[in-house]
């Protein structure tokens, strides 16, 4: 028997419930793909903030224990030059690797002669910086000229504060690796936003060599790893933590996203909110489903009888109701497969923009069409479509034959 063929005939019976059931469906299942489009680009465009804008790179090396006693005692946990050179060499053996840079962090007093605010400062090398850059946010700036060995780019709202615009002078008042006072007169490279207001008003790149003599040492805190795939970020960082233990480095590599809380907070509260999203639309579906096909059980009552009374079986009718219930949900998801990429091309298209928090600048609201997500989606609808239909399938199968044929 062709349960498929008969349970969409049913569907075509009752229209205007089934034309209500689909649309509710469909508009729910545009949600969890509109909503899950969003956050798709939301947490890309973070993790390209997080590797390229903050310059993370995909893996960071560091002695073991740095984040937690290294400002106590900065000296014990440098890398030494010639640890830089032997550990760069073997990292760079590994085919994933691309670019291995040296990273020192300095901080210390910013003054422009008459006022003084603090700094946080990242010693890179300037080439280096613009690999790992690319052509990520291009419209900021920010980058390290690497013909001027002491320029720093300063942070627009830092520069604002300090009263400085670009090839004007300021001086670095910073602790050296053995606790002395170094002071550097310093230029002003550029002046970039750096889009996070959590380091607008005290961020300044330094070229490395410059930030080794405000630290007064040869050695670097970090070496920043970029990779040519950043799904290869775990592989990689297992593989690499094993073979430098092998060479006798005790290290311990973390991964950008790891380091990057602003990301994982984010993400997490997107996510909480996406599951409370596909909650709801879930008990919609289900309610929709249940209702609609509780009305069919009791409007073919008698029919159900008659197919009762012509050998079909009860596990036959509880198939029927089940595959017709499923029916509805996969029309329903088909439509919001089209809803869902117009909806994303009129947005798109729109180019609305906003000012996230935390951050300086607007992003534009873009939604991505993720397919993996659609498709686990289709599915996991399909399912809850499946038990919806059970209840009512399961009742419709329990009618006595001769009542469910005298009923009116």
């Amino acid at each position: 028997m062709n349960f498929i063929k008969l349970s969409f005939r049913n569907i075509l019976k009752n229209q205007r419930r089934s034309f209500v059931t689909i649309l509710a469906v469909a508009l729910g299942f545009t949600a969890i793909n509109v909503f899950s489009g969003y956050i798709h680009n939301v947490y890309n465009g973070l993790a390209d903030q997080a590797i390229r804008g903050e310059g993370l790179g995909h893996l960071t090396l560091m002695k073991r224990g740095l984040l937690r006693e290294g400002k106590l005692e900065p000296e014990k946990f440098l890398l030494k030059a010639k640890e830089i050179e032997k550990i760069t060499k073997l990292l760079l053996q590994d085919e994933v690797v691309g670019l291995v840079t040296p990273r020192l962090s300095v901080s210390g007093i910013v003054s422009n002669g008459k006022v003084s605010t603090i700094f946080i400062g990242e010693g890179m090398v300037p080439a280096d910086t613009a690999v790992i850059r690319g052509d990520f946010r291009a419209d900021r700036g920010g980058l390290l000229d690497p013909a001027r060995p002491t320029a720093a780019v300063f942070a627009a709202d830092l520069a604002d504060m300090l009263g400085l615009k670009q090839n004007d002078y300021a001086v670095l008042v910073t602790s050296t690796v053995e606790g002395l006072t170094n002071a550097l007169d310093v230029d002003v490279g550029e002046i970039y936003n750096t889009g996070n207001a959590g380091t607008n008003d005290k961020l300044l790149l330094l070229p490395f060599a410059f930030a080794q003599q405000l630290f007064d040492t040869h050695g670097a805190d970090r070496l920043i790893v970029l990779l040519y795939d950043r799904a290869q970020t775990v592989a990689a960082q297992q593989r690499l933590t094993e073979k430098l233990r092998t060479a006798g480095f005790d290290l311990e590599i973390k991964t950008w996203q790891e380091l990057s809380s602003f990301y994982n907070q984010v993400k997490n509260l997107f996510d909480m909110i996406f599951a409370f999203i596909f909650a709801i639309v879930i008990v919609i579906v289900m309610m929709s489903i249940i209702n609609t096909m509780s009305m069919a059980v009791m409007e073919r009552t008698r029919e159900i009888g008659t197919l009762r009374s012509l050998g079909m079986r009860r596990w036959d009718i509880s198939w029927l109701f089940t595959i017709e219930g499923v029916l509805l949900v996969l029309l329903g998801g088909l439509v919001g497969v089209g809803v869902t990429i117009i909806v994303a091309f009129l947005v798109n298209q729109a180019e609305f923009s906003y000012i996230p928090p935390n951050n300086t600048d607007a992003v534009l609201l873009q939604v991505d069409i993720v397919p993996w997500v659609m498709i686990q989606a289709f599915v996991f609808l399909g399912l809850v479509a499946a038990i919806a239909s059970l209840l009512p399938a399961r009742r419709a199968a329990r009618l006595v034959i001769v009542d469910a044929m005298g009923h009116v």
